[in-house]
């Protein structure tokens, strides 16, 4: 044990504490391909073990954003792991990528060997939904630069698509339609806002909405798409896709299509989570500001051929999904939202 370090405010034997505990939960989301275990100085992952011939590698990294504020002054870190795989693989699935594996970085005040593991744990079932290995990462005792109790999250995915099926949004056509599925909540975005909207209101997240307890609410996962959609590309041709994270639809649409072509979307059949109805009426948001803040109900979209449309939704309702047709695509340039 290093005294002096302890001193200057890092217990390394704390941090071997939390590695230990983190190998169970990495230990479930192995896959063949992994080579080594935890705890080396780099993460390897042999590709020639993939069923592809010409595999092209799809990474994406992002962190969780300021809903991580919520879990640490309520003390709830065993689900924000899931929101830091989510945000990363999801977006690389929008290419049709299948996730391969999965690094984070945790970096803490002090290294608290419990905590570490509740964090860990929700990183191990964030991979597990996806599919993918937790191989890898980082956790880091930074007391001069977090807060007592404070911590970051961020993380690293890397996955792999054959090069003839790579999704670019090039293939979409006016006509196509567009498909949502649907969000868990809030998801991982508009939390600047959100806990505005709390603390301006005074509100006791303790307290309860329609019988379930708001904090719970507003802390609810991201949800994980893979395993749904990979199975809807086994079955047709994905012409496009998008994650609804920041920015909503407004931004987030706009962004599967080709610049000349747009998309006009009904949300009337809509199911808005009543987490976020509940935000709206609190800081009288209308609808134009919170279609380009909040997912609305849906978190991921995929643009499919008119004429694949129902072999789309019965396989996607078969993967345990509720799909709606919520859009088509239009020569005219643009994004068009009506019937809220």
């Amino acid at each position: 044990m290093s005294e002096q370090y302890k001193k200057a405010g890092v217990d390394i034997e704390a941090g071997y504490e939390a590695v230990d505990r983190m190998k169970t939960h990495v230990e479930r989301t192995m896959r063949k391909e992994v080579i080594g275990g935890l705890g080396g100085f780099g993460a390897a992952f042999d590709l020639s073990q993939l069923n592809m011939e010409a595999p092209v590698l799809v990474s994406g990294t992002d962190g969780v954003g300021t809903k991580l504020k919520l879990a640490i002054d309520h003390d709830r870190h065993n689900t924000i792991g899931i929101d830091a795989v989510a945000m990363c693989v999801n977006d690389i699935l929008t290419t049709g990528a299948e996730p391969l594996y999965f690094l984070d970085y945790i970096a803490v005040n002090k290294v608290v060997p419990e905590q570490i593991a509740d964090i860990v744990d929700g990183v191990s079932n964030g991979c597990e939904q996806a599919g993918c290995a937790l191989i890898g990462g980082e956790t880091a005792e930074m007391g001069e630069m977090y807060g007592r109790g404070e911590y970051d999250i961020a993380g690293f995915s890397v996955g792999a698509v054959e090069k003839a099926g790579y999704i670019d949004g090039s293939q979409v056509k006016p006509g196509d339609k567009i498909i949502g599925l649907p969000s868990s909540g809030i998801h991982s975005n508009g939390y600047s806002l959100v806990r505005k909207l709390i603390a301006d209101n005074n509100i006791d997240v303790n307290e309860k909405l329609n019988g379930e307890m708001i904090i719970d609410r507003l802390l609810e996962p991201t949800r994980i798409y893979v395993k749904s959609v990979q199975t809807l590309m086994q079955k047709i041709n994905v012409r496009a896709m998008s994650h609804i994270t920041g920015g909503g639809f407004i931004e987030n649409i706009p962004r599967a299509i080709p610049e000349h072509l747009g998309a006009r979307i009904d949300v009337s059949g809509i199911e808005v989570p009543e987490i976020i109805s509940w935000l709206m009426e609190l800081g009288n948001i209308g609808s134009s500001e919170a279609y380009n803040v909040f997912n609305m109900g849906i978190g991921f979209i995929i643009a499919v051929d008119e004429n694949d449309v129902d072999v789309a939704m019965k396989t996607l309702a078969d993967a345990g999904e509720f799909p709606k047709v919520i859009g088509t695509v239009t020569e005219e340039i643009g994004l068009v939202i009506h019937g809220g």
